[in-house]
C-alpha cells in the first residue's frame, strides 16, 4: 500500500496510526476566522478533512461545508462530528485529486493533503484545486515546511516551490507564519490565494480513479 491509495490511509486509521491528528482544528485557520469575521461567505470544501476537526470552525463562522476524504473511517468520523457539534454540513468519499466535482466551491482550505499525497502528484493537486474552486474563489493553504527526504509522508516543501505551483494560477493575497501545533511551530506557514478567472483547468489523469470505499 501506497499514499496514493485509499486502502493506505484506512489502515492507518483503523490502527489508530493517525499522528496527524491533533484532535482540535489547526490553531492557525481559527485565528483567521476570528481575525476576518467580514469573509464573504459561501461553500467551502475541505480535501483530506480527516475526522472533521477543520470543518467545525468554518461551520460555526457560518460557511456551507463540504468535506472529502479517501479513507471511509475518517468519513465516518467527521460526519460523526459535525452531528455532535449539531452544525450542517456533508463529508464525501472520495481522491480530491482525480475525482469531478459535482460542483464548484467558493473556498477552499488546505492542511495536511498537500504534504500528505506524493510529491509527483503535486501538479495534479494543482489541478484538481483549479476544478473545485470557483473562478475567484478564494484558497486558503496550512503548508508543512518540512525536509522532504523520507518514504513515507508527511512530504515537505518550500516557500519557493509552493509560490512556483500556485503563482501563474492564483493571485497570492497574503502569506504569514500562523500560529500552530506545539510540535510545528516555526515549521508551518499559511498562504491565502484568489484564483484567478484566466486560469486554465486540465482534466483529470483518470476520472474516478482511486475514489476510496463507499459509506
Amino acid at each position: 500500500m501506497t499514499p496514493d491509495r485509499w486502502d493506505y490511509w484506512e489502515h492507518r486509521y483503523q490502527t489508530g496510526d493517525t499522528g496527524w491528528d491533533k484532535g482540535e482544528p489547526a490553531p492557525g485557520l481559527v485565528d483567521f476566522l476570528e481575525a476576518h469575521p467580514n469573509l464573504p461567505r459561501g461553500a467551502v470544501l475541505v480535501p483530506g478533512c480527516g475526522s472533521g476537526h477543520d470543518l467545525i470552525p468554518w461551520a460555526r463562522a457560518g460557511f456551507h461545508v463540504t468535506g472529502l476524504d479517501f479513507a471511509p473511517t475518517a468519513v465516518t468520523r467527521a460526519r460523526q462530528r459535525l452531528a455532535g457539534a449539531g452544525l450542517p454540513g456533508e463529508v464525501l468519499c472520495g481522491d480530491f485529486l482525480r475525482l469531478e466535482p459535482p460542483r464548484q466551491f467558493d473556498w477552499l482550505f488546505e492542511h495536511t493533503l498537500y504534504c500528505a499525497i506524493l510529491p509527483a502528484d503535486r501538479s495534479a493537486y494543482v489541478n484538481a484545486v483549479l476544478r473545485w474552486l470557483k473562478p475567484g474563489g478564494y484558497f486558503l493553504a496550512i503548508h508543512y515546511l518540512i525536509p522532504d527526504d523520507g518514504p513515507e509522508p508527511p512530504f515537505g516543501t518550500t516557500v519557493e516551490e509552493v509560490k512556483s505551483r500556485f503563482g501563474p494560477h492564483f493571485e497570492l493575497l497574503e502569506t504569514w507564519v500562523p500560529r500552530s501545533y506545539p510540535n510545528r511551530v516555526g515549521l508551518e506557514r499559511m498562504f491565502w490565494w484568489r484564483r484567478s478567472v484566466e486560469a486554465q483547468i486540465s482534466p483529470p489523469e483518470v476520472a474516478g480513479r482511486g475514489l476510496g470505499a463507499p459509506v
